[in-house]
């Protein structure tokens, strides 16, 4: 199974900057969307089904505009599950859950702390959604959350970890969750393949970043360590040129 992990920051947007074509080249067989910004009723789905996604599935935030996960698949899942239950969480569409035989598929939108309000937010979400995922790995073992965790775990995943260090994203209380949750039952599948420098995933509009590569890696394919024997691939698909973010492919057996 071939599985991309993509914040579109804007699926409409992202649309009318070609990325169905794009998708068509590489071929997924699932894929996982966050920071959609829309209302299923404000997208035209024929355009994802002709694409070869007839099973599409949205879960939009309240306030409009705003957040919001999808997952495309090429086939029917086994069951959805839209959320956790936690009304906060839920409220601004950040967990959608998609099951394919024995494998667990979830696109994840981690709330990013931009203020010391949504920063204590995210902290609250950090810390819930770890107690979700230990939960649900009792029942869904091979669980794989690919998203927009917004954490550069390491140095090596930010261009400039000194300035950034009392930086939202990379402050030490968020990188020793993201060690944490890796340590409880989890794999960077992209850093297990890869621990090279100069990785990223996102890149600010500012300053001619992306073309200086000065970067940060904040989205992650997370898969779990009962997978490590069919885990295939994981890349970065930096090319790809849709979003200020570009996306990530994790590839494991059925």
């Amino acid at each position: 199974m071939k599985i991309i992990s993509y914040n579109v920051n804007g699926i409409r947007a992202a649309l009318n900057k070609g990325f169905l074509e794009w998708l068509k080249t590489v071929d997924p067989d699932v894929v996982c969307l966050q920071e959609i910004k829309a209302m299923k009723v404000q997208l035209d789905l024929a355009v994802f089904e002709e694409a070869g996604y007839s099973y599409n599935y949205w879960f939009s935030a309240q306030k409009k505009g705003y957040s919001g996960v999808a997952i495309l698949s090429k086939t029917k899942p086994d069951h959805v599950e839209v959320g956790t239950g936690v009304d906060y969480m839920d409220f601004e569409g950040r967990n959608l859950r998609a099951d394919f035989g024995d494998l667990s598929v979830m696109s994840m939108y981690l709330p990013s702390g931009t203020n010391l309000a949504r920063l204590e937010h995210k902290l609250t979400y950090m810390a819930d959604f770890q107690k979700y995922a230990d939960e649900l790995r009792k029942t869904h073992p091979n669980l794989i959350v690919l998203g927009d965790y917004n954490i550069c775990h390491r140095a090596i995943d930010i261009h400039d970890p000194v300035r950034n260090k009392n930086v939202s994203g990379f402050l030490p209380v968020e990188r020793e969750w993201i060690g944490n949750f890796i340590k409880n039952g989890f794999i960077d599948s992209f850093r297990y393949f890869n621990d090279r420098p100069d990785n990223y995933t996102w890149w600010s509009y500012r300053a001619n970043a992306r073309n200086n590569n000065k970067g940060w890696r904040l989205d992650y394919g997370m898969v779990s360590e009962s997978l490590e024997d069919r885990l295939k691939r994981s890349v970065i698909l930096s090319e790809a040129k849709h979003s200020d973010h570009c996306p990530i492919l994790v590839e494991v057996e059925n």
